[in-house]
């Protein structure tokens, strides 16, 4: 399919062939009829995109100083390995569109969506300038029979509006001057003429004012706001002001402060600068309020991708159902948004109209939207070639490259190549799975899937992958690939790696491996002899770590390992911390360092002791701070303290081991000192955290046929271990990690 795409790090635009998008649990997929160009945010976009490293630093403060934490705590070449992912991600355009629903997703049962209906959508990052597109269902609004798909490509862009005419919190015949008649101030005029407020508009264009009086303004100037609004109110001044317009002055501000009437209402929807001039506000105790973009549930992960809905009674108007009021009203006849539609392209033409928006053609405009043909009428766009049906629209081979062809074995006949195929591509895999994967020789990139046809397509044309897709079982059916690597959301790392053992594939999981007992009785249930099966433990892999190892080889007394991280602060609403996709930090994070003692200890877990702090700041999650403490076989302990509440500029983690009258110290992966009756060694350069030689070791298994570079009792030592850690926190008793919680 068709996307618009754009670079992060240069500004580039192009029109991009990928797959289709896979259809997700709680969602749905529509194929496109038109979408709408939100000429202000997509501008803005676009203009930042088209900055230079430095100007998008200066225009960005706050991730600067997140990058320099985690320079601090990651080190130097790590950061900036993260921070070039990041910024070679290319970006999609677009938030609102309409369509027709082609396939519901599990979990959209009760929301009244089914394949066939009409549907306007909303949101960056789904309802995209694309042929088809994956769109959480609170983001979606069924269309009315008697409006257009074009009105209702509008209604995202009108629920912008609708919550900032909310805002203003206006009753029938009070006054509002609307400052700004571009797009968001032509829809709040129609709006809150319906509302019965009357309303003046204020905009230098004096076609845009025009425009503004057919659509039904009271009055409209564009000079000279104080004095027009003192005439409008009779000498009161204006009851609210609602800014639409983009600014990076503080002039409208100023204005609006200057036409309100004491205790009267200043709205922002519009980019615009905001020093308030505290003076005028504070002796007419004015309200200055900022419109959420299109309301309650905006930038909520669990209103937005979780499809949890906020409580009608309490809630009155969510993104969703603003939605729904901006359709009614278009239904109604009282929006039109098709009135303020100056320019119409088709998708294959859509580069024109990013053309227009930046003033390469001089042409003034207004509302811009793009059309799809029908699927009868679908093209083929260069950089690749869609095959199959409707459903292999999710499949796209990628120039240069044949559907499965090529051999297995390497040149030196006697080793297997690792085929490989990707599940998830986000930002550990393009950082570090794949840099060290290419370092690599004797390796063929098969094939890389997403959920997203758009990441797809970019990482496997830039990585050299031979297909792309969103449907992960073109990856498990392809005969060629007999590698792959799951680097998805936790909570479906257990079933896509069940899945890829049981269609006979080697598979690398990055941690952890699962998320509850039942997942890893499963696993032990699938479990061939003849897979190798690795979790992304690098730690263990890291030359510090196997110097410990040896530095204490054949000791004479029980170990004791001291094992500090200084983790940081992810907040309760992150994916991660959610108890079913991410399974929270100690399952998804800790097993690292349980498996880093388990393997200087080379012993196995045998019982578990764990205590968290009590907080009731809602800001923290308390199990992100905790002392555990791990009992072995051979009767040694470790001692792991994760923090979260520590400074920001102390390294991350620092490990200490004791036994026979001896010491090892680990600084970060940075530098390690052994000392002691054993002899003295030392190893310091740049951090080390084995990402290279975890990789190395599991393909070179693969290659000579070899066994697993971490043993399979030992992957699930430490799942279970981590299952103990959360239930000692839960009972505040020690657990016995007895091999009936995985055996039964």
């Amino acid at each position: 399919m068709k996307q618009i795409l754009q670079s992060y790090k240069t500004g580039e635009l192009w029109l991009a062939e990928v797959p289709s998008p896979a259809c997700q649990s709680g969602g749905i997929v529509m194929r496109n009829t038109v979408s709408f160009v939100s000429a202000g945010t997509e501008r803005m976009l676009v203009d930042f995109a088209k900055k230079n490293i430095v100007g998008k630093a200066l225009a960005m403060p706050d991730q600067v100083k997140k990058v320099l934490r985690k320079v601090k705590t990651e080190g130097l070449f790590s950061t900036l390995d993260k921070v070039r992912a990041k910024l070679d991600q290319p970006i999609p355009l677009g938030y609102s569109c309409a369509g027709v629903i082609t396939d519901c997703g599990s979990g959209t049962g009760g929301s009244g969506l089914s394949v066939g209906d009409r549907v306007a959508c909303g949101g960056a990052g789904y309802a995209n300038h694309s042929e088809y597109n994956y769109v959480p269902k609170n983001l979606v609004a069924k269309i009315p029979e008697t409006v257009s798909f074009e009105d209702a490509s509008c209604a995202t862009v009108g629920s912008i509006a609708l919550q900032g005419v909310r805002q203003c919190n206006l009753r029938l015949g009070e006054n509002v001057c609307v400052m700004g008649l571009g797009l968001l101030g032509m829809l709040s005029v129609q709006m809150l003429k319906a509302a019965g407020i009357r309303v003046i508009g204020f905009d230098p264009d004096k076609e845009r004012c025009r425009l503004a009086r057919e659509l039904g303004a009271d009055r409209v100037i564009s000079s000279n706001p104080e004095a027009a609004c003192n005439d409008f109110s009779e000498g009161f001044g204006m009851d609210a002001v609602l800014i639409t317009a983009a600014a990076k002055s503080n002039e409208p501000v100023t204005a609006a402060g200057e036409i309100c009437r004491i205790k009267g209402t200043v709205v922002v929807t519009g980019l615009v600068g905001m020093d308030i001039p505290r003076d005028m506000y504070y002796k007419k105790e004015l309200d200055f309020k900022l419109s959420l973009s299109y309301g309650p549930g905006r930038y909520d992960p669990q209103y937005e991708e979780g499809g949890h809905d906020y409580p009608y009674g309490y809630v009155r108007w969510t993104e969703q159902r603003n939605i729904k009021a901006f359709l009614d009203l278009v239904a109604k006849g009282s929006v039109t948004p098709s009135k303020l539609v100056t320019h119409r392209f088709e998708i294959d033409d859509a580069l024109n109209a990013y053309d227009l928006m930046l003033g390469k053609t001089g042409e003034p405009y207004l509302g811009i939207v793009l059309n799809y043909p029908k699927p009868e009428g679908r093209g083929q766009a260069a950089g690749g070639k869609t095959v199959g049906g409707n459903k292999d629209l999710r499949t796209v081979i990628l120039p240069g490259h044949k559907n499965g062809t090529g051999p297995l074995l390497s040149p030196d006949s006697s080793l297997i190549t690792p085929t490989i195929g990707f599940i998830g591509a986000g930002n550990f895999t393009k950082s570090v799975l794949l840099p060290n994967l290419k370092k690599q020789t004797g390796i063929r990139l098969r094939g890389v899937c997403t959920a997203t046809g758009m990441n797809a397509a970019e990482t496997g044309k830039k990585e050299g992958f031979e297909f792309v897709t969103t449907d992960y079982e073109q990856i498990l059916r392809d005969p060629d690939i007999n590698t792959v690597f799951i680097a998805t959301r936790h909570n479906s790392h257990a079933r896509f790696a069940i899945e890829a053992l049981k269609a006979g594939k080697h598979v690398f999981v990055e941690k952890p491996l699962c998320l509850n007992v039942e997942q890893l009785k499963e696993i032990i249930k699938t479990y061939p002899d003849l897979c190798l099966l690795m979790v992304g433990y690098n730690r263990r892999f890291s030359p510090h770590a196997r110097m410990i190892r040896d530095y204490f080889q054949d000791r004479r007394t029980p170990m004791m390992v001291n094992y500090r991280v200084n983790a940081g602060i992810i907040p309760p609403d992150v994916w991660v911390q959610d108890p079913v996709v991410g399974g929270g930090r100690i399952i998804g994070e800790v097993c690292h360092f349980i498996d880093f003692a388990s393997f200087v200890i080379d012993s196995g877990p045998v019982e578990v002791q764990a205590m968290g702090v009590d907080t009731a700041n809602a800001s923290l999650v308390a199990e992100d701070n905790v002392s555990i403490s791990i009992k072995y076989r051979d009767g040694s302990v470790a001692q792991i303290l994760y923090v979260a509440v520590g400074a920001t500029d102390l390294a991350k983690e620092y490990c200490e081991v004791f036994a026979d009258e001896s010491t090892a110290v680990m600084d970060n992966f940075c530098s390690t000192a052994c000392m002691g009756k054993r002899g003295k060694k030392k190893l310091k350069g740049k951090q080390a955290k084995g990402f290279a030689e975890e990789i190395n070791a599991f393909l070179d298994g693969i290659q000579q046929r070899g066994p697993a570079p971490i043993a399979f009792e030992s992957l699930v030592d430490t799942a279970a271990c981590t299952f103990a850690v959360l239930e000692s926190l839960r009972t505040k008793q020690s657990i016995r990690i007895q091999r009936r919680l995985i055996d039964s």
